[in-house]
């Protein structure tokens, strides 16, 4: 049986020696240059000879593709010291020298990057949001704030689906409008009962059904498994429209990109299901009223088009009692999100203290001096 499985070529079509000392240049995060490690020489990245675009879902169905599962490792010939390596990325360093290495997405079966948001986060910049982040964490142990960097700390790509689409949603439901009635009780007043009046809200509720239409751009879903998608999702917002640009391998020089393993398919089912909220918020709004019921919706999508998308992100751990703890950093803005260890003994103190507020509260308000219960 012939094997058809696409072997991609050992190369890494970005290569850009220094001029000063021949090292490998690598992008240099908040520029649009890439830069020597080494020596510090700068080369400037061409400018973008298009714009990001979106592409046809329909399109994609009908093309031969390869599932992620299916492909062969991508090779690389470091062109610093002409090792063979493979692996399961878009980017890496050489392991043997250091030097970026950067696949020829042009021979992947797979979707090609469409656009990348560059690094505007440097390692110092990195840094000190980690550190701002641990000295801000309540009921973190005191040694915590010690912590002033991750033991790791890698620049890495991570693969997004964006999606767009125009919906057309039937709804089915109910409005219900609010109404007074007067309601009679009795209270005890100093050993006699007295009879009082209240207005009592209550609901009537009509069938509602109609026809919502809303355009979706840019629904973002993470196109990997290997980062946890809810820490990915707090990073948000990405500046999608005012910073990202076409992809260009150069981009990628001197940091790690991963391959996206979550297929289109699949993205497109999650993104369907971030769409659905705001569909119903938008039902509940024709269907007016005080309160809304949606019992059934039905929607129609159409012009629905994709784009893969490379994100910034640092990704690190630190030691903490000889326990690895990751955090995530926004490779824009520097907002963090990450794992973080709880000291017992401030969530203790702080319980008591809550527990003798409370106690003072109740005391205070008897207004007689009896002490409060123990």
């Amino acid at each position: 049986m012939t094997d058809n499985t696409a072997v991609p070529p050992a190369s890494s079509p970005y290569s850009a020696p220094c001029q000063g000392c021949g090292a490998r240049l690598e992008f240099a995060p908040g520029t649009r240059h890439l830069q020597c490690p080494y020596c510090g020489g700068q080369q400037a990245i061409a400018a973008p000879r298009r714009k990001v675009r979106e592409h046809s879902y329909d399109e994609l169905m009908a093309k031969q593709r390869r599932p992620a599962a299916e492909l062969a490792p991508q090779r690389f010939l470091c062109q610093g010291c002409g090792a063979h390596t493979q692996g399961d990325v878009l980017a890496r360093g050489c392991q043997f020298c250091a030097a970026p290495l950067v696949a020829d997405t042009s021979q992947d079966l797979q979707v090609e990057p469409e656009a990348v948001l560059p690094f505007a986060v440097d390692r110092d910049g990195a840094r000190d949001a980690l550190r701002s982040w641990v000295k801000t964490r309540w009921f973190a142990p005191n040694r915590l704030k010690k912590v002033s960097e991750a033991e790791t700390m890698r620049s890495t790509y991570l693969p997004h689906w964006t999606f767009d689409t125009r919906t057309v949603s039937d709804y089915k439901g109910k409005r219900g409008e609010y109404y007074y009635v007067t309601e009679t009780y009795t209270v005890t007043v100093d050993g006699k009962q007295e009879e009082r009046t209240r207005k009592v809200r209550k609901t009537r509720w009509y069938p509602a059904k109609g026809t919502v239409r809303r355009d979706f751009d840019d629904v973002l879903v993470p196109a990997t498994t290997q980062v946890d998608n809810a820490r990915l999702d707090a990073l948000e917002p990405w500046p999608l429209k005012k910073q990202a640009v076409a992809y260009r391998p150069e981009y990628l020089a001197g940091h790690q990109a991963l391959r996206y393993d979550v297929e289109p398919e699949d993205g497109l089912t999650e993104a369907k299901a971030r769409m659905a909220p705001v569909i119903e918020k938008d039902c509940c709004n024709d269907i007016g009223g005080d309160e809304q019921q949606v019992t059934s919706v039905d929607t129609t999508y159409s012009d629905i088009t994709y784009k893969l998308m490379l994100l910034p992100v640092w990704m690190g751990c630190y030691l903490y009692k000889g326990k690895n703890w990751q955090v995530l950093i926004n490779g824009c803005s520097g907002e963090v999100q990450g794992e973080r260890p709880y000291s017992g003994t401030k969530i203790l103190f702080a319980l008591l203290v809550a527990a003798a507020v409370i106690a003072l509260i109740w005391w205070m308000a008897q207004g007689d001096g009896t002490p409060p219960p123990q």
